[in-house]
């Protein structure tokens, strides 16, 4: 059992430590971010199951992408609304395993999903006449399942890893938990190898699906710019694509250059928020983006929105 391996049931969390004069201005403003996020993306999803003209593949995967920044956020935001109200702010040690183990195969999924959209759309434009055979239910239905159960099973061994040390602090100079926060507190760093092995192997495996959606992206522009008809399409659905991804990149590459090479002297407040970014920046943005895109998910909303207003 973990309590047999680890005396620490509870870890303080400090990150919010220099914000308590501002807690209510920042509960609200974190509810009122959360609620935006809940309503855009559960409105893309609600429109696209309830509209049978966009059960096809694309919108199906967009549908999955705004699931996903929904699993992620909740395993985070209604903590920090726990937290911004509490005197004091701790968590115990299966909820902050959970909660890493949420984030970390959130934004694994998010590359994951990145890529499946990027194998759709390039057999949508580059092999049209076979578009409805390769992308069919059962396929779509198996990428689906891969994008969610291959990040989380991953995600799962390294918790399960870091599970096993043996920790000698209770302290987290974070708000919240992820993986390396933990295993940084281990008494052995020696027992940590198979632990930054499997890290390692994990981001070579997410690598390669970053790899693929750049190629597979490539392949496109240069086929697309050889046929007016091309490029409408991909200007149409790509470009949302590509935006997603660009923002994705973004904002892990930025959290990566501040968590390894931040300087201490920068203020505790734009630390937090690089941190959390992810959090916030990708699920307000995608679903607003995909809603005003894409014109079948645009129009379908605006008549809910028409028929309700008469």
């Amino acid at each position: 059992m973990i309590d047999n391996v680890s005396q620490i049931r509870i870890f303080f969390l400090s990150g919010l430590n220099e914000t308590n004069n501002h807690r209510f201005i920042l509960f609200d403003l974190t509810l009122m971010c959360y609620c935006v996020i809940l309503l855009v993306n559960i409105t893309v999803i609600v429109t696209i199951i309830m509209d049978k003209n966009l059960h096809e593949p694309m919108y199906i995967l967009i549908c999955t992408f705004c699931m996903n920044s929904l699993y992620g956020t909740s395993g985070f935001y209604p903590k920090l609304l726990w937290d911004l109200l509490s005197p004091v702010h701790v968590i115990s040690y299966s909820g902050c395993l959970v909660q890493a183990q949420v984030g970390g195969s959130f934004v694994c999924s998010e590359l994951t999903i990145l890529s499946v959209m990027a194998y759709d759309r390039y057999v949508a434009i580059c092999r049209p006449l076979e578009y409805h055979s390769v992308m069919s239910k059962q396929r779509l239905i198996m990428l689906v399942c891969y994008s969610w159960i291959a990040p989380f099973c991953i995600i799962g061994i390294i918790i399960f890893l870091t599970s096993r040390l043996k920790l000698c602090s209770p302290y987290i100079d974070k708000f919240f938990c992820m993986n390396w926060m933990i295993v940084k507190l281990a008494c052995f760093p020696a027992e940590t190898a198979i632990n930054s092995i499997v890290v390692y192997i994990t981001a070579i495996i997410f690598f390669f699906h970053g790899f693929f959606i750049v190629l597979s992206y490539m392949y496109l522009i240069k086929t697309c710019a050889s046929s007016i008809e091309n490029r409408s399409k991909f200007m149409q659905t790509c470009v949302p694509h590509l935006t997603s991804l660009f923002v994705f990149l973004a904002t892990v590459l930025f959290n990566v250059i501040i968590m390894r090479f931040g300087s201490k002297d920068l203020p505790s407040a734009f630390k937090n928020f690089v941190e959390i970014e992810i959090l916030v920046i990708p699920p307000l943005m995608n679903p607003l983006m995909y809603g005003f895109k894409l014109t079948k998910i645009r129009n379908r909303i605006l008549v809910v929105l028409t028929l309700k207003n008469k």
